[in-house]
């Protein structure tokens, strides 16, 4: 990945809050909106979902997930030539007794600090998302297949 790619993957991931989730739900598809964050120093996604909806309940029959982050569109890009990436991984919830949920909650009310008040539903929990296949596109011509090392690289500005 060249400077400018890791340049784009950062800009993406700044300025998207938002991810379609791809869940297995009874066998079939089943794709919906969530807000992310980013763990801090690693590349687990970051989601805070409701146990009634049927992506979270998917997730704890099915860890295998894919998300989309997509740039926002503007006038001056094509739909096909907006930054984007693919991310396939396995979720695993994170309740309040588990190491790490600590900094994956003040992660997460970093990006939404609207949120604090959802985190005191009982019906709501964390989940990370850990990347096993990452397909990143820059724009036309600048598709790449990354590996979670090569993705925290990118991010730490290396």
């Amino acid at each position: 990945m060249n400077p400018a790619q890791a340049s784009t993957l950062r800009n993406l991931l700044a300025i998207q809050p938002i991810a379609s989730l791809g869940t297995l739900h009874e066998g079939d598809p089943f794709v919906s909106m969530v807000p992310f964050a980013l763990l801090p120093g690693g590349t687990d996604f970051l989601i805070h979902v409701s146990q009634l909806s049927a992506h979270t309940q998917d997730m704890l029959t099915h860890a295998q997930v894919s998300l989309l982050v997509v740039a926002p569109p503007g006038p001056e890009v094509p739909a096909q030539a907006l930054a984007r990436m693919t991310i396939q991984g396995l979720a695993t919830q994170l309740p309040e007794s588990t190491p790490g949920h600590a900094a994956a909650k003040t992660a997460y009310l970093a990006r939404f600090p609207n949120s604090a008040a959802m985190f005191e539903l009982p019906d709501f929990s964390l989940f990370a998302i850990r990347p096993r296949s990452i397909r990143f596109i820059g724009g036309f011509g600048q598709a790449l297949t990354l590996t979670s090392e090569m993705l925290a690289e990118a991010l730490r500005g290396a």
